[in-house]
């Protein structure tokens, strides 16, 4: 007879089937551009993001604010759709679509890069989810740890074709907007507009950094996209409704975050402070805990693209292993930051520009020899083959290195534009003594007026394609999978 375990792993492949790294077969796309628009803009708000759009104000005001807001979400998406469409032609992971840019152990780098920063994700959900849970009900922050945590797992372990079509389709997308469009209504009919919309900015935050900071979510989701849209039956569709489903999510709640500090009086521009501006403005407890059940779906991307990531370094790792060992790791960071709450709060600000710094010069390198380059088709058989033994296979294998150099010059330029927050005084000195004193330039570049992202994406892309071109490359075609992995 069937253990219960047993039986729950029968149920759990019938419905969400696992996929590992290799291309997904036809039969396996089963999401449509709507399918993936409910995703992606379910993805693009939550609570997290309401804390970031809180953090352009004072320093704005709100007309220039909703200007920020706007080019941030409309060049941040442009990326993210496009890896999208990337994930859905080649049928393969974000991080596996590296194998041919950087090489198949160059890919390595991104995909360790990538599963710290989802652990650290998850751990700031974790977190801010449990900080908010244990306000409205006083049990324990621990108690609320243990439920978020067991929450977020089961449904990673669901996978996205049965969190988006049971759980977000029906329900769960449906909830967060309802929940959403009252505590706006509410924010709306009881705030000064006409105040609001005249008080000026307090300064200190420059046009295009502050655009940096809105960017930065939607980048923040690059690595992942195509670990979902790859399960997508039509490429164009599922890119446009990815780039519309998240740019009107990001505009919303960023633009709400905003408001709930101009307008509701929020002086505490953190999880619990959002929390109570929340309940105090949209009519108590019950709202906030339907916009927190919507937030453990960012949780459970996190978590189940960490895994995906994982296996593009070992092919044998269980998927649902690995989920499993993700969650305990965001776990435990989150009992880290509930003991220290003060440097959780201000290190969030930080840990979304040093991810801009990294992700944003690597997809630039991938857009260009993608997109402009034209090296599509070129995940060969071989790269998924442990033991390669003709020259080619090893060609393909080895690091690439003017990809790497690219994304390098990248990174760096984005930290020669970027102003270091307070909080990485280290860090800020470090970069002060590279490009000030050793290589005498001014420090940051142009006082941080261009921002960093646009930058470092435009260097990445251009000086990856101009040494591709000085180099040259050798195209392929892409073969159908040949067996399934889990």
């Amino acid at each position: 007879m069937a253990s219960v375990t047993e039986r729950l792993e029968r149920a759990l492949q019938r419905e969400a089937p696992s996929w590992g790294i290799r291309p997904v077969p036809p039969d396996h796309r089963r999401l449509s551009g709507p399918d993936l628009a409910v995703l992606w803009g379910d993805l693009s708000v939550g609570l997290l993001v309401l804390l970031t759009g809180a953090l352009l104000v004072p320093s704005l005001g709100f007309p220039r604010v909703l200007l920020v807001i706007v080019v941030g979400s409309t060049i941040g998406c442009i990326p993210l759709a496009l890896v999208g469409l990337a994930g859905s032609r080649e049928g393969v992971p974000g991080m596996v679509l590296f194998r041919p840019v950087l090489g198949v152990h160059g890919s390595y780098v991104p995909s360790v890069l990538n599963i710290v920063q989802l652990v650290g994700w998850t751990g700031f959900e974790f977190w801010a989810m449990s900080l908010v849970a244990n306000r409205m009900l006083h049990v324990s922050y621990w108690f609320w740890l243990a439920v978020v945590a067991f929450v977020c797992t089961a449904l990673a372990l669901g996978g996205p074709i049965l969190v988006v079509r049971k759980w977000l389709e029906r329900f769960g997308a449906w909830m967060v907007a309802g929940v959403a469009a009252w505590i706006t209504i509410k924010v709306l009919t009881t705030a000064n507009l006409g105040s609001i919309w005249h008080r000026p900015g307090q300064g200190g935050l420059p046009f295009w950094l502050a655009v940096d900071l809105v960017i930065a979510m939607p980048v923040s989701w690059l690595p992942l996209i195509a670990d979902y849209n790859r399960f997508a039956r039509h490429g164009v569709s599922s890119a446009a409704g990815t780039y519309w489903g998240y740019a009107l999510g990001n505009l919303w709640f960023y633009a709400l975050g905003a408001l709930l500090v101009l307008g509701a009086g929020l002086s505490d521009a953190s999880p619990v402070g959002l929390g109570q501006a929340i309940a105090a403005l949209a009519g108590g407890w019950i709202v906030l805990l339907a916009l927190l059940v919507g937030e453990t779906d960012e949780a459970f991307a996190d978590i189940y693209s960490a895994a995906v990531s994982g296996q593009n370094l070992e092919g044998r790792i269980n998927q649902r292993g690995g989920v499993m060992a993700v969650s305990v790791a965001g776990a435990a960071l989150a009992v880290w930051l509930g003991l220290r709450p003060h440097v959780a709060v201000g290190t969030y600000e930080s840990f979304l520009f040093l991810l801009g710094s990294v992700f944003v010069p690597l997809f630039g390198v991938f857009v260009a020899d993608y997109f402009v380059l034209g090296h599509q088709g070129r995940l060969t058989s071989d790269m998924f083959d442990r033991d390669v033994r003709d020259d080619g296979g090893t060609r393909r294998r080895r690091v690439n290195v003017a990809a790497f150099s690219s994304w390098v010059i990248g990174f760096m330029i984005y930290q020669w534009s970027w102003t270091v927050p307070p909080g990485l005084e280290g860090w800020r000195r470090a970069m002060n003594a590279l490009f000030h004193r050793w290589l005498h330039l001014p420090y940051p570049l142009a006082g941080s007026r261009w921002g960093a992202s646009i930058p470092a994406f435009l260097a990445a892309l251009v000086i990856h394609t101009f040494l591709s071109w000085s180099v040259g490359r050798e195209p392929g075609r892409i073969r159908p999978p040949e067996v399934t992995e889990g």
